[in-house]
């Protein structure tokens, strides 16, 4: 029976009942492993008060303590209380009503409670997880588990735990499973009426019983180990978030995990800072600093970052976690208090108390504890409690799998290697075998400084790659964990919405071969280092052939994506509008889907190429298989099957435009559509998406073939599929050309305000963008949109989605045009006349007025050539709009779209980030001539980005298409996390002085906004930086015209 403090004395009542009945039902056994004869520490004299300790299954229990005791003291008695022997893991928090804001904070162990806690009586401490490891593997208690799963039970409750609707259902799917045992209808909907898990959860009923229909006979320990293995893989793991800003005023959150500091914009981290890149972490009043060590080949100064928040106590909160985070996963043992100073004291005292993750590890290792049952409050289940552990502590059992090495067995080998941040995470034995110095403790300093560690031959810890929390790793046999079941692998399948590819060590079926081996997990999202990244450069092919086909495969990825986009998103949007024809629901889906069913097909074989190309498969496939061509022709192939549904695409695009005119319903869940994230273009620019992806076919076979030599044996069918593909683009040229220029008249159309008929048959569209008005009352922004029959110009209006006012049109019928600088005295100025006004207009560089000047003047010839749609555009009369352009105030603003370093992109309003507002914002102007070539310069794949003032690169899935970035985890992800638009921006090398000493890295400048991003190889570089600069650097392009013949205009 356990122990309990009473009036300063320890007494042990004879029905006083075990620690388990504190966590549940009696029914329900489980095994701990401490004696319960363990006793507590001993009560120091003084008046006793009483304290409020809120457990993880909401039981709330009282201990008498002494005014005197320390905080380790009740830390130490709630441990004992619940037989926990590893209850380093966990701590003691409560809400700090001392200052004028309310904060929740750590019980510091080394001070007497007293001195935190004013109104005991008044307060109540919650006893949580405190260190989240990125591996429960580590974790070697069925009671550590449990209370780890009862941690993320509440987590997701209140929200703090965030995923998606899949992941969210099959993490409540084991949490019922725990709770109520195997499946039974209306039990399981019963009890999801009666209990909330999530805080979404009526929508998600379905799905959370589809899921636990597939548990059946998992045991409650087995379900825990389950939710742990999914939870683990979430970005907001272990995450307590602390408001923060940057030094530019963006709000942020920062938060600590084992790998180090953590950045977040929302829920979504945008910046991880290593362990072994912070030299020191401090706080000044209310500025928190980390201090990164710089390279070894860089200078000798410091790169700095600073963050706001909103007070010192805040600052210093956050600064002591970080500190006890630091130690407890990097450290051998428990830091040593530092000597009191003789005179003065400076900085904090505050040092980590407790013993580190390598301590609690071996200590529970070489440790004999006897086994004893505890309960689970919510559960009621019986768990099977008399079978032997399928692994155990002990060594007798490991050597039974003499084959095998857990992750503990090799921390525990001191004497071979020493333990480093790593041992979060379960790695191979082959990696273990690697020798590394200890580093030293971080210690207290001046202001909360954190001084620099060091290895022990004294020169910079050099730290194993750091791993985001929900990245996947393999493991060998894990240690005292329970049998997977057979419903593993639907448990594992689905984790924000990525399913995981089956171990080599598994069954084709998905199975695992043995029930002691941890499921290997995929790599999605997950984050290279650049080791790693140095070491798969070595280790796949250097052919050019090789990355041609590999640039196939991102962008194929990307295409499929596109359709998707159309045969699912947007067929399940038209079937919602009843008044939608059949005729449309029908054209649509028979032209697309078929294609999209071709392209998924192609993807697929082109993913198989590549993995035999890289010695990735396991098939035993022979024959030379490291060429693409053959894959080409036999696609191409097949698509000029289905010349007719390419052919039709245009008719879908104006048979759509007709219905929305038609029906304002559909016209509304179209703009709907454009809203979510997932449609990150115009929605009609993706039905043009077929047509733009036979000229990159087209492409990527001219550089191959420029590539092979003709004796290659991938040289004929290559040559074969590009003659296919050349007389296919050449047959649908036309039709392309009449579809990018309608495409833009419908956009132009959402942007424009006051403008009727624009979108009619015979009108093309030539150039847009930014010109200054030269008016009574001086130079004013204006927005100019040239077509072959008219000019209009335009200012941005003051209304929710920011569209344009059109203010005057300029018919181009017997308009001219001169120069006219000397004559007003303003720089790159040139005057329009009009057979009814004339307008002087300014550009911003004698470039612009180069670009503008010629294509008005290919206008003109145009209009005088031949008899366009004339008539007035506007739906009021040009003497109102004049008098209402001259009477309103120039309410424009610049408004920068990047305007912070540690976020790509500012969440703008609806269409707020179109091309039209990017020339607007960065003053520059775009012809339909660039449109097209930005159809032909459309890249996919994975970049590594830096920040200017961050030390760190991280992995990103950036897809680059009309005239911008745009950047997500992974090539899985649904949409974006941000753009970066690049009109304006200049790309460079960076020079000496940066010193970014690394291959193939390319610099985007605008303004004080700097990135930097690296490829993986000398092709893949020149491609990004071709295809960039070709949105970034547009000096010559409206001389490039003839390269499409017929002429666009």
């Amino acid at each position: 029976m356990e122990a309990i403090i009473q009036a300063g004395t320890m007494v042990e009542p004879e029905l006083r009942p075990t620690a388990g009945h504190r966590l549940g039902a009696q029914e329900t056994l489980g095994i701990s492993t401490l004696d319960p004869g363990h006793r507590p520490p001993t009560m120091p004299p003084g008046r006793l008060v009483s304290i409020r300790v809120l457990m993880l299954d909401d039981t709330e229990e009282v201990f008498d303590i002494s005014q005197r005791a320390p905080g380790k003291l009740l830390f130490d008695l709630v441990c004992t209380h619940l037989n926990l022997i590893e209850g380093d893991y966990f701590g003691l928090e409560f809400q700090d009503h001392r200052r004028m804001t309310v904060r929740e904070v750590w019980l510091d162990l080394l001070k007497p409670i007293m001195r935190q806690i004013r109104r005991p009586k008044h307060t109540l401490l919650r006893f949580v997880v405190k260190f989240f490891p990125p591996d429960h593997t580590q974790l070697l208690e069925e009671l550590t588990r449990y209370l780890f799963a009862l941690q993320i039970k509440h987590d997701l409750a209140c929200g703090r735990l965030t995923c998606n609707d899949s992941s969210a259902a099959l993490l409540v799917s084991h949490i019922i499973q725990s709770e109520i045992g195997d499946y039974d209808e209306a039990q399981t909907r019963q009890h999801l009426l009666n209990n909330k898990y999530v805080p979404d959860q009526e929508a998600l009923m379905d799905k959370i019983a589809e899921f636990h229909r597939k548990h059946i006979g998992q045991t409650p320990a087995e379900s825990d180990y389950q939710l742990l293995e999914i939870a683990r893989r979430l970005e907001m793991y272990g995450i307590r978030l602390h408001p923060a800003k940057d030094r530019e005023g963006t709000k942020l959150s920062l938060a600590v995990a084992h790998t180090g500091i953590l950045v977040f914009q929302g829920h979504t981290k945008i910046n991880a800072f290593n362990w072994s890149k912070v030299r020191k972490l401090s706080f000044k009043r209310k500025r928190f600093l980390i201090k990164l060590r710089p390279d070894l080949n860089q200078s000798a100064c410091q790169d700095v970052l600073e963050f706001l928040m909103s007070s010192r106590d805040c600052c210093k909160v956050f600064w002591k976690i970080c500190v006890e985070y630091h130690a407890f996963f990097r450290l051998f043992e428990e830091p040593k208090p530092k000597p009191k100073p003789v005179l003065f004291s400076r900085g904090s005292s505050f040092r980590f108390s407790g013993r580190t993750q390598k301590q609690v590890i071996d200590y529970v290792k070489d440790s004999e504890f006897k086994k004893i049952p505890f309960e689970r409050k919510h559960s009621k289940v019986q768990s099977i409690s008399n079978l032997p552990p399928l692994l155990s502590l002990r060594s007798e059992v490991l050597t039974e799998q003499s084959g095998d090495c857990t992750s503990e067995d090799q921390v525990d080998s001191q004497d071979k290697h020493s333990w480093n941040d790593s041992t979060s995470a379960a790695v191979d034995h082959a990696a273990s075998q690697q020798k590394r110095g200890s580093p030293a403790q971080l210690k207290s300093h001046e202001n909360g400084e954190v001084p620099e560690e060091e290895d022990e031959e004294g020169g910079r810890g050099q730290t194993p790659p750091s791993r985001r929390p929900e990245e996947p790793l393999s493991a060998g046999v894990v240690s005292n964990s329970p049998r997977l079941s057979d419903s593993s692998a639907t448990s594992q399948g689905i984790v924000n919405g990525q399913r995981a590819a089956p171990a080599p060590s598994q069954s084709p079926d998905g199975r695992p071969p043995s029930p002691l081996t941890s499921p290997l997990l995929n790599d999605a999202g997950s984050m290279r280092t650049d080791d790693e990244d140095e070491v798969r450069r070595k280790r796949f092919p250097t052919d050019k052939a090789y990355f041609i086909a590999k640039e196939l495969l991102m962008t194929e990825r990307t295409f499929v994506k596109d359709l998707e986009l159309i045969t699912v998103s947007f067929q399940n949007l038209v079937g919602k509008e009843e008044t939608t024809t059949e005729s449309l629901r029908t054209f649509i889906s028979s032209n697309f889907e078929p294609i999209h069913k071709f392209h998924t097909g192609f993807l697929k074989d082109v993913e198989q190429r590549l993995a035999l190309w890289e010695g990735r498969s396991n098939a035993h496939i022979k024959g030379d298989y490291q060429r693409i061509g053959d894959v080409l022709l036999k696609s191409i192939q097949g698509i000029k099957q289905m010349t007719s549904h390419f052919q039709r695409l245009s008719d879908v695009l104006m048979e759509l435009e007709q219905a929305c005119q038609a029906s304002r319903k559909l016209e509304a869940l179209c703009r709907d559509l454009e809203l979510q994230k997932v449609c990150y273009l115009p929605l009609n620019v993706f039905l043009l998406r077929p047509l733009h992806r036979l000229v990159h076919y087209k492409q990527l076979l001219e550089r191959l073939c420029k590539h092979y030599p003709p004796t290659h044996v991938d040289f004929r069918d290559s040559r074969a599929a590009l003659a296919d593909i050349s007389e296919l683009v050449d047959q649908l040229h036309g039709t392309m050309i009449k579809m990018e220029n309608f495409q833009k008249l419908l956009e132009l159309k959402k942007d424009l305000v006051g403008v009727d008929g624009l979108a009619v048959p015979g009108r093309e569209f030539i150039r847009l963008g930014c010109l200054s008005k030269l008016s009574g009352k001086g130079l004013q922004q204006r927005m100019f949109f040239l077509f072959n029959d008219v000019l209009l110009y335009t200012s941005r209006g003051m209304t929710a989605s920011n569209q344009f006012k059109v203010h005057g049109q300029l018919p181009l019928y017997g308009m001219t045009i001169r120069e006219s600088e000397d004559e007003w005295g303003v720089p790159y100025c040139f005057t329009l006349s009009g057979q009814r006004q004339s307008v002087v207009v300014a550009a911003s560089s004698v470039l612009e007025m180069e670009r503008w000047m010629e294509d008005i003047k290919m206008a003109i010839d145009l209009a005088e050539k031949c008899n366009g749609p004339s008539g007035n555009l506007l739906t009021i009369s040009l003497s109102e709009n004049k008098s209402s352009e001259e009477s309103a105030p120039d309410q424009e603003s610049e408004d920068d779209l990047s305007a912070s370093r540690t976020s790509l992109e500012r969440q703008a309003p609806h269409r707020g980030n179109t091309t039209v507002h990017v020339c607007w914002h960065r003053n520059t102007s775009v012809s339909m001539v660039d449109f097209s070539m930005a159809v032909e310069n459309q890249l996919s794949g994975n970049l590594l980005r830096k920040f200017k003032n961050s030390n760190g690169w991280q992995k990103l899935w950036v897809v680059f298409t009309n005239f911008s970035l745009f950047f997500y985890k992974t090539h899985q992800d649904e949409y974006p996390l941000a753009s970066l638009p690049l009109l304006g921006y200049s790309i460079t090398i960076p020079s000496e002085s940066e010193n970014i000493h690394k291959d193939y890295v390319f610099k985007l400048h605008f303004k004080s906004h700097i990135y930097y991003f690296r490829s993986e190889s000398e092709y893949t570089f020149e491609r990004w930086m071709e295809v960039i600069r070709s949105a970034t650097n547009s000096a010559s392009r409206t001389r490039i015209v003839n390269r499409k013949d017929p002429h666009p205009y």
